[in-house]
């Protein structure tokens, strides 16, 4: 199919995207996900007490499952002195005795022993993007896509003020231009989801009007995804003096969202800019609401902040995130070191009124950029190394413009 996209004409590589995305769409957004939206916008109301009783409930739902059917976890859990009369009355105020979860761990054992005999059906492995090292597999059921879908929703994109529904504009990863080709148009479109994808690989000022151009034609409510592609297209609009239609919202992730780039969206788009953290390990989740405190989400997962002795982080220290998974049984995540730094904020009173925890900030995100001689600035050169079982961790260096190590 990749062969196929790389040699078509724009209209057919549209149509193509358009299948995939209407796949895409029924994936995400069918089956349970009407339901589970529903009961997430509801818990968004509970108290801290019933966000205790909630995590310990499913924590112990999860333990008892993976004890049962999961290989790891029944070797690990017996090596403590764990047994299923004692995992089904576990207290959340204990989940500390249980071991780490480390990311050499989950990349070994992520599609064996870590899997669960009993799964949900409709399994596929998708990668993470390795920002912090390797990429790592993780299975996802239709099922949990939709739970996990119904989270993004309903705490990235309405707290925005936009849904599923609007369109929108996203500069992600995948390559949708194919190599060697640098004409315009620099954009492909998803007719199933209202989605105009733009290439994060061919920004510079030359190429922006006709970003711009797809932007205006495909009347895009709201931009998405990587904060520094952002950032860069929406820089290039602000220096040439070109007129960018008003949105409803930047969203922005995966990257550390800067002050300046705020005051940048909000000079060229006219709108807020809302950050959030999300993996695809999908474990952890936090976002900013419409008052601008970075909630986390913890109905997705049990997040303990640590410092460098494994201990609990008082409100105000920088801290390693250890996440439990509250989605996924096919394959738990539990106690599992993402490899990210957050401060947990010293004022956990949010005029939203919503008793979810607060972030001050995700630190551990900055990238630097690879420039380019024609202008182009980008970061995200993981795919380079993908399926190479052999590499650990990887890192760029540009010592010019056509010399790399």
């Amino acid at each position: 199919m990749k062969q196929i996209y790389n040699i078509a004409p724009v209209p057919i590589q549209n149509l193509m995207i358009s299948t995939y995305g209407l796949y895409w769409k029924r994936r995400r957004f069918g089956g349970v996900f009407a339901n589970e939206l529903k009961a997430v916008k509801e818990r968004e109301g509970f108290t801290n007490q019933q966000w205790y009783d909630f995590q310990e409930e499913k924590l112990r739902e999860l333990l008892v499952h993976a004890f049962i059917n999961v290989e790891y976890y029944n070797t690990v859990f017996k090596n403590i002195g764990l047994d299923i009369n004692k995992l089904k009355k576990f207290s959340l105020d204990k989940i500390n005795v249980l071991p780490i979860l480390d990311k050499n761990t989950l990349r070994n054992e992520c599609r064996t022993r870590l899997i669960s005999s009993k799964k949900e059906k409709f399994g596929s492995f998708f990668e993470s993007s390795g920002s912090t090292g390797s990429p790592t597999s993780i299975l996802y059921s239709f099922k949990m896509h939709q739970r996990w879908s119904a989270i993004f929703e309903a705490r990235v994109r309405n707290w925005a003020g936009v849904s599923m529904n609007d369109s929108r504009a996203m500069i992600g990863g995948r390559r949708i231009i194919p190599e060697a080709v640098s004409r315009s148009p620099f954009y492909r479109y998803n007719f199933a989801e209202k989605q105009l994808y733009l290439s994060a690989y061919h920004i510079n000022k030359t190429n922006t009007k006709d970003y711009l151009l797809g932007i205006k034609n495909h009347n895009v409510q709201y931009m998405n995804g990587y904060a520094s592609a952002n950032y860069f297209l929406a820089k290039n609009i602000l220096e040439l003096n070109l007129d960018a239609p008003e949105l409803k919202a930047v969203i922005t992730s995966s990257e550390k969202l800067t002050k300046k780039m705020r005051d940048v969206f909000y000079q060229v788009y006219n709108c807020r800019t809302y950050d959030g953290y999300g993996a695809v390990e999908a474990c952890v989740n936090i976002t900013e609401c419409e008052f601008g405190s970075m909630h986390i989400s913890p109905d997705a997962g049990i997040i303990e902040i640590v410092n460098d002795e494994g201990n609990k982080c008082k409100p105000g220290e920088e801290g390693r995130i250890i996440c439990t998974g509250l989605l996924n049984f096919d394959q738990p995540l539990i106690r599992y070191e993402i490899g990210d730094i957050v401060r947990l904020s010293t004022n956990q009173r949010c005029d939203c009124s919503r008793e979810m925890p607060i972030v001050d900030s995700i630190v551990g995100r900055l990238e630097d950029t690879v420039r380019t001689q024609d202008g182009k600035e980008m970061v995200r050169f993981h795919s380079i190394f993908y399926n190479l079982d052999v590499i650990i961790e990887s890192q760029i260096i540009q010592k010019k413009y056509n010399f790399f190590i």
